[in-house]
């Protein structure tokens, strides 16, 4: 259907502006409530005037005029902010040369829309997770979540609409929630919405515009990659299993994101990096923080002000890959998205929230280890860092415990590594923490230091005791779940009294 329309209006743009609305608004769909005002644009005849209703019961209680833009044939109305609810009418009319032309988007609602973004476990559709058949049955409980997906469009140039769309705003059903592998609807976006719902009890509208095995610099602007040095030439590493998507600097920002700059937005979830662990890997400490403000500084200006300048941004910190550590490109793409601090929100990424999966591994996983079916635990933990951050619920705890303080004691060859926290431990391992040593018995002349195991010991409420490898005097630095894979299904040694997992650290100093 999406491909006829597109055809159509190819079609009469030859001859004039189809009088339209934008792509992506239609029936059944959700537009930004308060303290915003939502953002309502289209084509029309050039000059042209157009005047914009909003109705509720057959009864008009808002209208707003625009003049369509000579140069762009586009016009844009922002409605005054309004509370949740519905459902609505929008009625849009273009007074011109002609007889007016009236244009009607009916069951229409105010709530909070999210934009989900990334790569391909963002795109994982719900009939792909755990427990997918009790999901897609319960999808009509939830009639006010309502759900959208761009289609897969790569583009050179800065596109100003949608040029197609795979799901058009719709009601939840186990159809739509689950079309396909990799198609729509996102898993962790859909249950992510869920669970707002079940919290804020008012309409929530979803945006879907990921597209797997691709690099950030494909979702990043030319402004945001020359932040970081980058000028439109992205280095690659070859390996089609991750490199299947196009990666290509800015053709996805282009194609699948500036189109939606009109839109106002509550928020962003994104789920991406996978693909940067084998492109760019020591830049993503800049390209993620650089495409979170650009985004914001671009979704602020096309909505005429009205998303948030901070608007907030969720993401999912990876899980795992492969068993065998090959190298430590994943640790570090999971270290450099939180821009090298080990947790979020910080100096360089304010307003963000983060949801642990490293301890969510899936080697069963029939699309890969690379892609594990548990998305419940991603959203929920991702919810709980948007009901904090983005809904200022106070004293709600959403991230896992952290080091505030590390003690070496040289004398009795321990390190006491004390958390902000109250610990829950599940088990004592011997080779999650490493210590780096200045000297060792298999010293690399090259390398500055030795990673090697330091045992856990014992613990109390906020403090673990790390057992030495006899280098004390020349240990310099300290880290913790640094591997691909560090630990089994939900097994990692450190978790917070609500069951969230500490993130993986690294300490460069320890004197």
């Amino acid at each position: 259907m999406a491909a006829c329309l597109l055809l159509v209006l190819t079609l009469a743009s030859a001859e004039g502006v189809t009088f339209r609305f934008a792509s992506y608004y239609g029936d059944h769909m959700v537009l930004q409530k308060k303290p915003a005002g939502a953002v309502v644009w289209g084509y029309g005849e050039s000059g042209a005037n157009v005047t914009l209703s909003l109705s509720k019961d057959s009864k008009v209680i808002m209208k707003k005029m625009a003049q369509v833009e000579e140069h762009s044939e586009t016009w844009k109305v922002v409605l005054a902010p309004m509370d949740h609810g519905g459902p609505y009418s929008v009625m849009a009319e273009q007074h011109s040369r002609e007889e007016p032309k009236n244009l009607t988007l009916r069951d229409i609602y105010f709530g909070d829309v999210w934009l989900c973004s990334g790569q391909s476990n963002m795109e994982m559709t719900v009939s792909q997770i755990i427990n997918a058949s009790k999901e897609l049955s319960e999808a009509s409980l939830y009639p006010y979540i309502r759900v959208f997906t761009a289609a897969l469009i790569q583009s050179e140039v800065e596109l100003q609409d949608l040029a197609k769309i795979d799901l058009e705003w719709s009601i939840p059903t186990a159809e739509n929630l689950g079309h396909g592998n990799f198609s729509y609807f996102s898993a962790v976006c859909w249950l992510f919405g869920r669970h707002l719902y079940e919290m804020l009890r008012y309409p929530i509208g979803l945006v879907e515009s990921s597209w797997g095995g691709t690099c950030i610099e494909a979702w990043s602007s030319g402004r945001a990659l020359r932040e970081c040095g980058l000028k439109g030439d992205a280095r690659r590493f070859l390996l089609p299993t991750l490199l299947s998507g196009p990666n290509t600097p800015s053709v996805l920002w282009n194609a699948m994101i500036h189109p939606l700059l009109n839109m106002s937005l509550a928020g962003v979830i994104w789920y991406q990096g996978e693909t940067n662990a084998f492109i760019n890997t020591d830049l993503y400490n800049c390209t993620f923080p650089a495409l979170i403000a650009d985004w914001r500084k671009a979704f602020h200006a096309g909505s005429d002000g009205q998303t948030q300048p901070l608007f907030p941004f969720g993401f999912v910190q990876l899980s795992t890959f492969r068993r065998q550590d090959w190298d430590d490109r994943f640790p570090r793409i999971r270290w450099h998205q939180t821009a090298d601090y080990g947790y979020a929100p910080n100096k360089r990424m304010p307003n963000t929230f983060m949801a642990v999966a490293v301890d969510l591994c899936d080697e069963l996983s029939p699309y890969g280890s690379i892609h594990p079916r548990d998305k419940q635990t991603v959203a929920y933990r991702l919810h709980l860092g948007a009901r904090a951050v983005a809904y200022g619920e106070k004293d709600l705890v959403f991230q896992g415990p952290y080091p505030t303080k590390v003690v070496v004691d040289g004398a009795r060859g321990l390190i006491n590594v004390t958390y902000g926290q109250e610990l829950q431990l599940l088990l004592m391992h011997d080779r999650i923490f490493e210590v780096c040593c200045s000297h060792g018995p298999q010293l690399l002349a090259q390398e500055p230091c030795q990673w090697l195991p330091a045992p856990m010991l014992s613990a109390s409420s906020h403090t673990v005791t790390l057992s030495g490898p006899g280098c004390w005097d020349a240990a310099t630095r300290l880290r913790y779940a640094w591997a691909e894979w560090p630990c089994e299904y939900k097994q990692c040694p450190i978790y917070n009294k609500h069951l969230l997992p500490a993130p993986p650290f690294l300490i460069d100093s320890l004197h």
